[in-house]
């Protein structure tokens, strides 16, 4: 799917204040915390300072010179050392935050959920007792940077996808430019799924989009495979479920919502929509169906 985001970069800056020219500047996760905080954080670490007499090589003459060359030791004190393993552990979590943005932002753009295990392994890795505070700041950088949501759709799997805040209405996010066709195949199919009481057998799916010329059991020259497309890419990437009938023989297989469509649109878009293909009808024509909607919009604003 043709999403583009912008690209996350780390710019070397001039040196200020003394900074060493190998610190640089954070990435996106360091400007948004150096928007809050009024400073201008760096990855790298100053590196010390050596005295002329050190880099000659030349033996310190006076006692200046020795109290000089005895604070710019090998040796650092136990305290030194601490602030300096502390300050290191910190510039590895701000990388890794920044990591994780960046592999989130990448497998979005095939729409597939995110799982946490997947983070841990690809990114987070040595810092996965540190998960929660890197998966706490991603989550402020897309809210704060990008105008995005980092979702939580299954708390078992701890499975997560974006959702765009920015320039949309509540409830119409799902339209990505290039997968347009897709989404509007995907915005019938949901609208069969929720005008036949949310759940529908894959057998009066396939009828229902046969008398709209979308055959699934031939191949579509805009949706390609179109039995496909439905019953894998849709349920992979969570639009839609699709589960077999409990003690149905010979068996039977259903469709409903997924939760990456429960958070992307509302069953008032939907209704909408419907009654669009009804000549613009009154959404109120359809009662129960429109109840249903008022009713989760109204549980939508409590929450």
């Amino acid at each position: 799917m043709a999403a583009v985001f912008p690209l996350i970069e780390v710019k070397t800056s001039p040196p200020r204040d003394g900074r060493s020219e190998g610190a640089s500047q954070l990435d996106v996760v360091g400007w948004y915390q150096a928007e809050e905080e009024g400073t201008s954080p760096t990855l790298g670490m100053p590196r010390a300072r050596q005295s002329s007499s050190q880099a000659s090589g030349q033996k310190p003459t006076t006692a200046a010179t020795s109290q000089e060359q005895d604070s710019d030791s090998d040796e650092p004190s136990g305290s030194q050392s601490q602030n300096a393993g502390g300050k290191l552990i910190v510039a590895a979590i701000d990388r890794k935050v920044s990591e994780v943005v960046q592999y989130i932002l990448i497998m979005e753009q095939k729409k597939v959920p995110v799982k946490r295990k997947d983070i841990i392994k690809q990114v987070v890795r040595e810092y996965k007792a540190r998960y929660s505070e890197v998966i706490k700041r991603a989550t402020q950088v897309f809210s704060q940077v990008f105008g995005m949501e980092l979702v939580e759709i299954d708390t078992k799997t701890h499975a997560y996808i974006l959702i765009n805040k920015m320039e949309r209405a509540p409830g119409d996010s799902m339209d990505w430019g290039d997968a347009t066709p897709k989404m509007g195949l995907l915005l019938v199919i949901l609208s069969i799924i929720f005008m036949k009481g949310n759940s529908v057998k894959d057998s009066l799916l396939w009828h229902t989009l046969k008398k709209l010329r979308v055959d699934p059991s031939e191949r579509h020259p805009e949706f390609g495979d179109v039995k496909k497309l439905i019953t894998e890419e849709f349920v992979k990437q969570k639009y839609l479920e699709y589960t077999r009938v409990l003690h149905a023989d010979p068996p039977e297989y259903e469709f409903h919502w997924g939760a990456r469509a429960a958070h992307e649109t509302t069953k008032m878009k939907v209704l909408e929509f419907v009654a669009k293909m009804h000549s613009e009808k009154d959404p109120k024509t359809w009662a129960a169906q429109y109840k249903e909607a008022q009713m989760e919009a109204s549980a939508s604003q409590r929450s």
